[in-house]
């Protein structure tokens, strides 16, 4: 395995953290209230970000992602790159290909994922969908949506044509809920596309969960050290202590099981038991840190308009959407079971 970075994911990565640093301040995110910072979007599409997920595979979009993370940036980079991009570019045929990815590169089309939902949509003989998905990221922004049906095939569908309801969720990710009655959509990819798109979901989200975990712990790092009781700067405390270091040794397990998933995901190695590693990583250690990060602010963590309170918000809706720890453990002992039974 080799998780040194290349030239051009370095350079993408870089590029994202002065973007992310530059527009996703604390100021501009209370402005963005809960929906999406447009001009950060057209910031990342515009410098060509979006576009170079393409080149820099599912490892570098998690790079991409961690920085993302890291400012809790309200943009829909991982859905339409995962769900759109990725998706499309892996599973379209040629003709979706050349008609969905330009406008998908650019940011013109956003594209989010009815994920990991399947068995509540019905699809019919002529293509036409049926069903309802409760909430789905970045549905608002969207121009299109992955739809998985109740046998696993994936459709593609115009966001339009679904006539979404806007829903709050933990975390400000643009929600809505998805209501299909006789919505026509297009089939994406053969029987193999749901796993390859869940997978590659997995370990994206993962990697937004290990930049969330990194930015809540920075933050407490940085309000420790001047923050003194008794004289002393709390990061002297040795309780304190503990719990960083706690806290960083879990976001380096996010962190580094979301780059071997990824890694081997780009390499074309089996990787869906790497990825729900990565999942079950991000769902319970993820909420361990962003409460760690919270705890360690003291009454400040429990300040609403705090920027800690953001990564607190968004770790434990990363938790909700990763399908929460009990259950991800539950399906990959059945996965491994399988695997040493074949």
């Amino acid at each position: 395995m080799d998780f040194d970075p290349t030239e051009e994911q370095t350079e993408a990565r870089e590029l994202a953290a002065r973007i992310f640093g530059d527009l996703s301040t604390h100021e501009r995110l209370a402005a963005a209230g809960t929906g999406t910072d447009a001009e950060l979007w057209k910031a990342l599409c515009a410098t060509g970000l979006v576009a170079a997920v393409e080149d820099i595979g599912l490892l570098g979009l998690v790079l991409l992602l961690e920085e993302q993370g890291r400012m809790t940036a309200q943009v829909p980079f991982a859905a339409s790159c995962v769900y759109g991009l990725l998706a499309v570019g892996r599973h379209g045929s040629e003709e979706q290909r050349a008609r969905l990815l330009p406008a998908l590169r650019d940011g013109t089309a956003v594209a989010t994922g009815a994920f990991p939902w399947h068995g509540a949509i019905r699809a019919g003989g002529d293509g036409r969908l049926t069903g309802t998905i409760p909430w789905v990221p970045w549905l608002r922004d969207a121009t299109h949506v992955l739809v998985p049906d109740e046998g696993r095939a994936l459709w593609l569908i115009r966001a339009a044509d679904a006539e979404p309801a806007p829903v709050e969720t933990t975390a400000p990710w643009a929600a809505a809920r998805l209501v299909l009655d006789g919505t026509p959509g297009e089939r994406l990819g053969d029987d193999t596309a749901y796993e390859d798109v869940l997978t590659a979901a997995r370990v994206a989200f993962a990697g937004l969960q290990a930049g969330v975990c990194a930015g809540s712990l920075a933050r407490a790092v940085a309000y420790t050290s001047v923050r003194e009781q008794f004289g002393r700067p709390l990061a002297t405390k040795q309780a304190v202590q503990l719990r960083a270091a706690d806290a960083y040794m879990d976001t380096e397990a996010i962190r580094v099981t979301a780059y071997e998933a990824a890694w081997r995901y780009d390499e074309g190695l089996p990787c869906a038991t790497h990825a729900l590693t990565a999942g079950w990583w991000a769902s319970e250690a993820g909420t361990r840190v962003v409460h760690t990060g919270q705890h360690l602010h003291g009454g400040l963590g429990a300040d609403l308009d705090h920027p800690v309170h953001r990564h607190f918000l968004w770790g434990r809706q990363l938790d909700a959407y990763l399908g929460c720890g009990a259950r991800l453990l539950d399906e990959l002992g059945t996965l491994l079971a399988k695997e040493d039974a074949a």
